[in-house]
């Protein structure tokens, strides 16, 4: 990382650190639960069933936004623990992104034709799994412009560079890998919630397109890597007299080409390649 990218992300991550010091303006918090049966891991020829539970949390504060995830993925047999384990490998993903609108802190409207505001995204991703084959341990820091579209709901688009690394231990080998760092690479980010006409539906999601981190810490060269992630939710509150979003039910697709940016042409195969339906259920308080 240079100087001036180091300087640059720490003052984004301070902006992030202050930020909750100031009171929340809105919140939305919920406990989600998701479950499919084709998912895919890399070197990996078997579809896994996940069931997977979240924690998710947004606000609004007076400069811009906060954006926490965690994802706690539980695998069945077909991907292992331990070597010959029948019991599936658990993981633990963290996702967090604050947005600092320059429009508010400058005090200035820099809506026009399609954009709604600008300003910079900063965060981190982490990860533990305790898989046989890998056991990742990814550590990301993440830093660049984004651009709100103005439709309804909202749709962020953003081109963050980001610095990842790793530290993954074999335990078919027993072997481990010390904390290797890819080379700093840029992803195009879309983020989105919007309503589905006057039904209590909205669409949300993802989309991410990362280039090649360089060679990986084993000398191969990475790949390009596509993730889509999509979902239908239905606000269920109403049926159930409760207020607006608090019980929601839906579907969820995933597309992840090239999964952590390994080629699903080469040895990692068709495990690096998942397209996986998912039914989806979520309770907000």
């Amino acid at each position: 990382m240079t100087d001036v990218s180091s300087r640059l992300l720490a003052c984004a991550l301070l902006a992030t650190a202050l930020s909750p010091a100031t009171a929340a303006d809105w919140s939305a918090t919920s406990i989600g639960y998701r479950y499919g049966t084709q998912f895919r891991e890399p070197y990996n020829p078997n579809d896994i069933a996940k069931n997977i539970v979240d924690l998710n949390h947004a606000s609004g504060y007076k400069y811009g936004t906060n954006f926490f995830n965690v994802d706690l993925l539980m695998s069945d047999s077909n991907d292992p623990a331990s070597p010959g384990s029948t019991n599936g490998a658990h993981e633990a993903y963290v996702v967090y992104r604050n947005y600092l609108d320059i429009g508010k802190v400058m005090e200035r409207d820099f809506q026009a034709g399609f954009m709604r505001g600008w300003g910079v995204t900063a965060g981190f991703d982490w990860n533990a799994k305790n898989d046989a084959g890998y056991n990742s341990r990814k550590r990301m820091l993440v830093l660049g412009p984004t651009i709100q579209v103005d439709v309804p709901g909202f749709l962020a688009v953003s081109v963050l560079e980001l610095w990842e690394s790793n530290a993954p231990y074999n335990a078919y080998t027993q072997t481990g890998v010390p904390r290797y760092h890819y080379d700093p690479h840029p992803m195009l980010n879309l983020a989105w919630g919007v309503p589905v006409g006057s039904w209590p539906v909205s669409f949300e999601g993802y989309f991410n397109f990362i280039v090649s981190k360089g060679l990986d810490e084993f000398g191969a060269q990475t790949a390009p890597e596509t993730h889509f992630d999509a979902q239908l939710m239905w606000d269920a509150s109403a049926l159930l007299g409760a207020k607006p979003r608090t019980w929601r039910l839906g579907v969820e697709y995933e597309y992840w080409k090239n999964k952590f940016g390994n080629n699903w042409h080469g040895p990692a195969g068709h495990g690096a390649f998942a397209q996986t339906p998912m039914v989806r259920a979520e309770y907000g308080f």
